[in-house]
């Protein structure tokens, strides 16, 4: 397959937010977060930034570049005001920005709450992708959970979050090997019915489950970790993405910050940063993986 030309034409690339732990405002700002509050987008204008190119995720249509919301809770250490990550989000529809990606479990429930409150004023122009799958409801957030009951009352409480009456795009944040996936998308694939989703994708799944899961109900995208250093999907569910005309949705395409230069090898990430206790990020990796921002760099 050409992967070049496959990431060109059908992937979206999902940025962490959250500035100093991620570099990834300077993408959107010119000045620091604090001082974005006043450059809110005009509610009955599109975003103007015309350079932003655009992807299809199967029907979907999104911004090559979209905005992943995780960070701005926390989970790479810090904490971040309300205020000043609603300004971030809609400075980033300001650039042209137009997808938006979260989950319940992230918080668990502040990312959806911000960012529904956040695209208010310009919900019809955007896209917002979110995820089920885990206990947060039964207070397990790292249990997996995809029952039918769960995923009807997660979605119904996406919604009231995020302030809209349907979602553009919902993903299985991880599979449940407890549920058949055939089931999880005959689930989903009623409340496509209902209106109340319009796409569906998983997230982190094998070429089994996502062909088990279209045949059932066809889905737009897949959402796995793809970077420099990571790159495992190209083998993994690329040709199984290709052939079945789903789309691709890469997180943590900046390794984590590692690839914006904000980190170097004496950098150090203590407990409540998830970055603390991964391979990649242990000082001897770090000091090994040091060419590949030389290399980006060039």
């Amino acid at each position: 397959m050409d992967r070049r030309n496959f990431l060109r034409t059908a992937s979206s690339f999902a940025l962490l937010a959250a500035g100093a732990t991620t570099g990834v405002s300077r993408v959107f700002t010119e000045s620091p977060i604090s001082s974005l509050s006043g450059n809110l987008s005009d509610k009955n204008t599109p975003n103007a930034d015309d350079r932003m190119e655009y992807r299809k995720l199967g029907e979907l249509d999104v911004s090559a570049i979209g905005l992943g919301c995780l960070p701005m809770v926390g989970y790479y250490g810090g904490k971040y005001d309300k205020k000043d990550m609603i300004a971030l989000i809609r400075r980033a529809y300001d650039k042209g920005v137009t997808f938006f990606d979260m989950a319940e479990v992230y918080g668990p429930y502040t990312s959806e709450e911000w960012v529904g409150e956040a695209l208010v004023p310009f919900r019809d122009k955007v896209k917002i992708g979110t995820k089920f799958g885990f206990g947060v409801e039964e207070k397990q957030p790292t249990a997996i959970n995809s029952r039918p009951d769960h995923i009807r009352r997660a979605v119904e409480g996406s919604l009231k979050r995020l302030r809209t009456d349907h979602i553009d795009l919902l993903y299985q944040h991880r599979v449940d090997p407890r549920v058949p996936m055939e089931e999880v998308a005959g689930t989903v694939k009623d409340l496509m019915q209902e209106g109340k989703v319009l796409h569906w994708g998983l997230s982190e799944a094998s070429a089994s489950s996502i062909r088990r899961a279209h045949a059932v109900c066809p889905l737009s995208a897949v959402q796995s970790e793809y970077a420099i250093w990571w790159r495992e999907p190209e083998t993994k569910i690329f040709p199984t993405l290709e052939k079945l005309g789903i789309g691709f949705v890469p997180y943590c395409p900046l390794g984590r910050a590692f690839l914006t230069g904000i980190i170097n090898e004496n950098s150090r990430f203590y407990e409540g940063d998830r970055r603390w206790n991964l391979p990649q990020f242990t000082p001897e990796a770090l000091k090994h993986n040091m060419p590949l921002i030389a290399l980006v760099r060039k």
